[in-house]
């Protein structure tokens, strides 16, 4: 028996940066289309809320994935606002919602671990009290405060990604160029 002594090898080329950085790109594309419409950065205290809602229902449910469908249903009532004449606040009806997955989540016992429901709960009551505060102060005040909430959420952002825990990878990444781009354009358009 001869060895030939190759062993199989490997080969893996670069993927594109489109392959590679597609959450980043989708964040960034998504502010973009956010930011062209944007009057005021109180009107991203929701976004703000949404955020964290996002990383509490997927702790919640215990399923990292879940965090899209929460995503992508939590932009579905933040649009419904706006295209309702702000009839309704789309801030309060997501932090009730979140209300709701933590009930839910405790019911179902997702108390543990500790980066899980809690630490996510903690997060919910930080970012959504400030996103509830900036509705009810002056609104180049409440801008600052969306803007300094995106931020903070970004570094929340930027460490789940480097732990990959209680989201998918993917979210995080794509939520910390979303929040860091919002927070910039919110300081932008409340500086001009």
């Amino acid at each position: 028996m001869t060895d030939t002594g190759s062993t199989p090898r490997i080969t893996s080329e670069p993927q594109p940066l489109v392959r590679r950085r597609w959450p980043t790109l989708a964040g960034l594309g998504f502010a973009a289309l956010i930011a062209v419409d944007l009057i005021s950065g109180v009107d991203l205290a929701s976004v703000l809320a949404a955020s964290a809602a996002v990383y509490l229902g997927a702790a919640a449910l215990q399923r990292p994935a879940a965090a899209w469908p929460l995503f992508f249903a939590t932009g579905v009532v933040i649009t419904v606002a706006r295209l309702a004449d702000d009839r309704f606040e789309p801030t309060w009806v997501i932090l009730a919602g979140a209300g709701a997955l933590l009930v839910y989540g405790l019911l179902r016992g997702a108390g543990h671990p500790s980066y899980g429901l809690p630490l996510q709960t903690v997060a919910l009551l930080g970012f959504g009290a400030a996103a509830a505060a900036a509705l009810m102060i002056t609104p180049e005040l409440g801008a600052y405060l969306v803007a300094a909430g995106l931020l903070g959420h970004a570094a929340w952002d930027a460490y789940h990604h480097r732990v990959n825990r209680v989201v998918v990878r993917s979210m995080a990444e794509f939520c910390l160029a979303l929040d860091t781009a919002l927070a910039a354009v919110i300081v932008i358009v409340t500086v001009l």
